[in-house]
């Protein structure tokens, strides 16, 4: 029995940050390019050293051989971006870790209706103590198996093996519930992406708008006056105006800008 478990679960720990890390990285990528990202948030933990006991004494192995004691779990909107996050993490295979097993609950679901697409890794910390090599769990879903699955966990919690027949069938015409949501967003699905494209471009071009009117403002080059009346036609534009009306406030305020500078 492992005696010292702050030792023993200090590189889980590490794995799960960097893990959480270097994927929330590719969701900032996205964008920062202003586009769709296949990755809508990415969560992470360590199992409770009561659990890593009960789960190693049920399956008679050691703690190490525990394949989930590091768990990452990464939330699509779509059930088509599943693949694409898939194949990004075959992608660093034997580069920044080593696909052990996979296991497609999507296609494959679970008697209890449960679906997800679980990835076991090998992967490789570098700690006070020297290198670690672990096992981790990546768990890829929607935000409707998300969602059924979190629900479904605690009821486990609660009855166990002596879920109610009734309940049980209630929980499994609820995942089916999820499934049909998944498979009807997946029918607008470009009308999704096409609509969080333009709000990241929104939001970008909202973002220049307003340092610029700041670096005028902190320029001292413009009266109060003018300052307030670009203000008042940011809003205007921002509230109630079109792209078009905010590109056109940004060519005015670059315009502004060079004259200045010229000045």
């Amino acid at each position: 029995m492992i005696k010292n478990w702050d030792v023993f679960l200090f590189p889980y720990e590490q794995a799960v940050d960097e893990l959480k890390t270097k994927f929330r990285s590719i969701r900032r990528e996205y964008w920062n390019m202003n586009e769709y990202s296949p990755i809508e948030f990415v969560t992470g933990r360590v199992k409770k050293i009561s659990t890593i006991i009960e789960k190693a004494r049920r399956k008679g192995v050691e703690p190490e051989q525990v394949e989930d004691i590091a768990g990452i779990r990464i939330i699509c909107q779509l059930v088509d971006d599943i693949p694409v996050v898939v194949e990004h993490i075959r992608s660093r295979h034997n580069k920044d870790l080593t696909i052990v097993e996979e296991r497609d609950y999507i296609t494959n679901k679970k008697e209890s209706g449960y679906r997800s697409y679980h990835i076991i890794i090998n992967y490789t910390v570098l700690t006070a103590y020297g290198q670690r090599d672990i096992l981790a769990e990546i768990q890829i879903r929607t935000l409707a198996m998300n969602f059924w699955a979190t629900i479904e966990h605690s009821i486990n919690y609660k009855f166990g093996k002596n879920m109610p027949a009734d309940l049980k069938a209630r929980l499994n015409d609820a995942a089916e519930t999820a499934n049909r949501l998944d498979e009807e967003m997946s029918r607008i699905k470009f009308e999704i992406m096409d609509a969080q494209e333009l709000f990241m471009v929104r939001s970008d071009l909202v973002a220049r708008i307003i340092k610029k009117i700041q670096t005028l403002f902190f320029s001292g080059n413009l009266e109060k006056e003018e300052i307030e009346q670009l203000q008042e036609e940011f809003y205007c534009s921002r509230e109630t105006g079109t792209m078009d009306d905010l590109r056109a406030l940004n060519r005015k305020l670059e315009t502004i800008q060079q004259r200045l500078f010229l000045e």
